[in-house]
């Protein structure tokens, strides 16, 4: 839905948000439901989740929301539960966000009416803050100075006290738009929102080295005002966040991937402690933190699309190194290898170039199986995995696999593929990961299960064999996976595989995706 305004109030033509059954903006059907919409089914939901992509452009004479659109479109894959578009065309800031995938939320119609030289791009899957409306992005405040819309990928660490700092600036300035729980947001991006907004008497380059220093954990952000594109990623770079070039202007993306789609030339990263400013100038910039690199290692396991680049690596040569480092260190008699599509593919091919045993499709996947608004029947529920893969049986029936996955979470997913396999044929069925065990739960921005519901944390690798029934089981060594990434091991996040956390963690009370709702009810 729209956030909108009609520019009657101090600073005319900058948008003020709004509860969406009253929005005068682009008319949507039963406006209401996306108000009350439940939390989306993903039948893939075993997965990992990383928080979300990003995506901001300044041009003037394009057509940015629809650049912006088809970036999140390659962007997806890192969040699936909303999306939205903030536009800006000099005089005023306009938001469109809705629950859905970003072909559910955008028709042409939608991104005719956001016009502008500026836009902020987000998808959505959630980690902090339920997955409701109220907490779709692109974030927006109207100040005294003009509006401000931002969007975030990865969590911060220390949201509550994010809160009360939001509380004391509220006390201390007239100038802070919403304090935290107004429009009923409940995320940590809505707190930093709050925060840059509170500083409305300064420049926003200026109010953002004054804010972003008091963050932990992990964040790239978009964010914009009328006149400027802004980019910032924090002090350990955790996630990537890069910059392209176009012909009339600039673009910044959570991955490359998204660069290409919309013709951008990759230029460099945003730096770990970095904050950008674009407009017609060119880019300034400020560091507001000593850069500390700690990449996260995840991204060339599973986040990332296999066509991206994270530090100069790519992520596809990284995922087929390491699918040979497993056929080296955990080699079997096999008459085909076989991913789990898609993201374990480059690790298959990798195994199978190594080992000598022809690669193959076993598993087809229904790419049209995303998240959607619909329950599952009874019925589909004991389909399970059948939603979302199917063995061909005439590939693997007689057949000795080697069956090559990403991650295992839960073991649930891989215990259901083992069993389908061998109800097609499968004679054996042994198990290679292309990551180490997971064994911790992430903080900044990877939605893994809780600890006592990851299977790695209480079993060993014999006993997690036995439980998802595989003739045998081998996940990669963490020094190897290192060692594909191409990049120092002193410079990557581990923390799901060795428990070292680069960002304190705080204690339990102060952790967890509602937290923010607790404290806004407790209020």
């Amino acid at each position: 839905m729209p956030v909108s305004g009609d520019g009657s109030h101090s600073h005319s033509g900058v948008s003020s948000p709004q509860h969406p059954s009253g929005d005068p903006g682009v008319p949507r059907a039963n406006p209401e439901l996306a108000w009350a919409r439940p939390r989306l089914l993903d039948p893939d939901d075993h997965r990992p989740k990383d928080a979300c992509g990003v995506f901001g452009v300044w041009a003037e004479g394009e057509e940015v929301a629809k650049l912006t659109y088809f970036g999140l479109y390659a962007l997806q894959h890192r969040g699936q539960e909303s999306a939205g578009i903030a536009v800006s065309n000099g005089r005023q800031v306009l938001v469109y966000k809705d629950m859905g995938l970003v072909s559910q939320v955008f028709d042409e119609a939608i991104l005719e009416s956001l016009t502008g030289h500026i836009a902020v791009g987000h998808c959505r899957y959630s980690t902090t803050g339920s997955s409701v409306w109220e907490n779709a992005q692109p974030t927006f405040r109207s100040t005294a100075a003009g509006g401000l819309a931002l969007a975030h990928n990865g969590n911060l660490t220390n949201s509550g006290d994010l809160v009360e700092l939001a509380a004391k600036r509220a006390a201390e300035t007239s100038l802070l738009a919403a304090p935290i729980g107004d429009e009923r947001s409940t995320t940590d991006t809505g707190l930093i929102t709050n925060l840059l907004a509170s500083y409305a008497d300064r420049p926003l380059l200026d109010a953002a080295a004054e804010v972003f220093p008091a963050l932990r954990g992990a964040y790239c952000l978009v964010f914009m005002n009328e006149s400027t594109l802004y980019a910032a990623r924090d002090p350990q770079g955790i996630h990537p966040l890069v910059i392209g070039a176009l012909d009339t202007g600039w673009v910044v993306a959570s991955e490359n991937s998204a660069l290409d789609i919309v013709g951008a030339s990759f230029v460099r990263e945003v730096e770990p402690g970095e904050v950008v400013a674009i407009d017609g100038t060119g880019i300034r910039s400020k560091k507001f933190a000593a850069a500390e690199p700690k990449g996260c290692l995840f991204e060339y396991v599973y986040l990332a699309r296999p066509d991206a680049r994270i530090a100069g690596r790519s992520v596809q040569e990284s995922r087929v190194e390491v699918g040979r480092h497993l056929a080296r260190d955990y080699p079997v008699d096999a008459d085909l290898v076989i991913p789990v599509p898609e993201s374990a593919t480059p690790a298959a091919i990798g195994y199978a170039e190594e080992s000598g045993i022809p690669y193959g499709h076993g598993l087809v996947k229904n790419s049209y199986v995303g998240r959607t608004f619909i329950q599952p029947s009874q019925t589909i529920r004991q389909l399970g995995i059948r939603l979302k893969y199917n063995p061909l049986r005439e590939v693997i029936e007689g057949k000795r696999l080697v069956m090559v996955d990403d991650s295992i979470v839960r073991g649930n997913t891989q215990s259901a593929l083992v069993r389908m396999l061998r109800d097609a044929g499968a004679r054996e069925v042994h198990v290679r990961i292309s990551s180490p065990p997971v064994k911790w739960p992430c903080f900044y921005g990877i939605d893994f299960a809780s600890a006592t519901e990851l299977i790695a944390a209480d079993m060993a690798v014999d006993e997690i064999c036995r439980a998802i029934g595989a003739d045998s089981l081998g996940f990669i060594d963490l020094d190897a996976l290192v060692a594909a990434s191409g990049q120092p091991a002193n410079q990557l996040c581990r923390a799901c595989f060795d428990g070292v956390y680069p960002v304190a963690i705080p204690d339990g009370a102060r952790l967890g995706k509602h937290q923010l709702e607790v404290a806004v009810s407790g209020r």
